[in-house]
């Protein structure tokens, strides 16, 4: 079923988001924290696709393994990284033979070592891009990023808004934010966004704590900025990692909180392929 027909059907949606492992024995303990998140009802999972489309085959066979053995409605990443059209083509096809309805078009990171984007001569260099070749190619439902602190390599808020504009005048469906850790950059990003008319649900992403040197890794990657006082809170447990796992789950139990309760479209979680802490801030959310 396709996600824009998911949303709000229920009330607040309810998402997941997993990356590929890197061997077997990987994959059968990604595959039991997804079997043991089914139990909350998802409204959807999502798994990631591998700078320069490193990991296609096994992002293709775990949407499709999700959906056939757990029977959860799946969508799968697809990056501009490193493909021409017709590889992209070819890896919308084969979504398609496995009946997967989803797509989350992003122009990707640049790969390991290459500092800067360089798009496939034959490829695109922009996410809008992409969402217009889905949208005219495909009958997929198409989610699309945003950025709530704007693109690490946007020089203002509000270009990056723009470009926002751009991928859903192209055909997105919905958005979904990068990570976050203070929900005003939330908040501000719906408003402006609502007042250039961009109408379509911008469901936040939330991310929980669980290490600090990663934590900090990923947000000087995406442009994210650690709140000083939750960043003191955190430093100060870092030698014990259940510590920090507590801090980040109540922070992020907090954040959802208050997203949900101003009208927040649902939480998509960077569930980084464990469970225990997805499953604690639902707990936190029902107490």
């Amino acid at each position: 079923m396709k996600i824009r027909d998911l949303l709000n059907q229920f009330g607040p949606s309810f998402s997941f988001e997993f990356f590929p492992p890197r061997d077997e024995a990987g994959f059968e303990e990604l595959f039991e924290a997804v079997r043991m998140l089914r139990r909350l009802h998802p409204t959807f999972v999502s798994v990631t696709y591998g700078a320069g489309g490193s990991t296609r085959t096994k992002t293709i066979g775990l949407v499709a393994r999700i959906k056939q053995e757990l029977v959860v409605e799946t969508m799968a990443h697809l990056t501009c990284v490193g493909a021409s059209r017709e590889e992209l083509r070819k890896v919308l096809d084969e979504l398609v033979s496995f009946r997967i309805e989803n797509v989350l078009a992003l122009r990707g990171d640049p790969p390991k070592g290459q500092k800067n984007f360089m798009p496939h001569p034959e490829g695109f260099g922009y996410g809008n891009e992409l969402v217009s070749f889905i949208r005219s190619n495909f009958d997929f439902c198409v989610g699309a990023a945003a950025y709530p602190e704007k693109h690490p390599e946007c020089p203002t808020p509000g270009q990056d808004l723009e470009n926002l504009k751009r991928k859903v005048d192209a055909g997105a469906d919905f958005l979904i934010t990068q990570l976050f850790f203070d929900n005003r950059y939330y908040f501000d990003l719906v408003s402006r966004a609502r007042r250039i008319g961009i109408k379509v649900p911008i469901i936040p992403g939330i991310m929980p704590i669980l290490n600090v040197l990663q934590i900090k890794r990923f947000t000087e990657l995406c442009g994210a900025r650690i709140p000083t006082d939750l960043l003191k809170t955190i430093e100060a447990v870092q030698g014990d990692p259940h510590a920090v796992e507590h801090c980040g789950v109540l922070h992020a139990a907090s954040q959802c909180r208050e997203l949900l309760s101003r009208g927040a479209p649902g939480i998509h979680f960077y569930t980084l392929n464990k469970s225990r802490a997805t499953w604690a801030i639902f707990e936190y959310l029902k107490s």
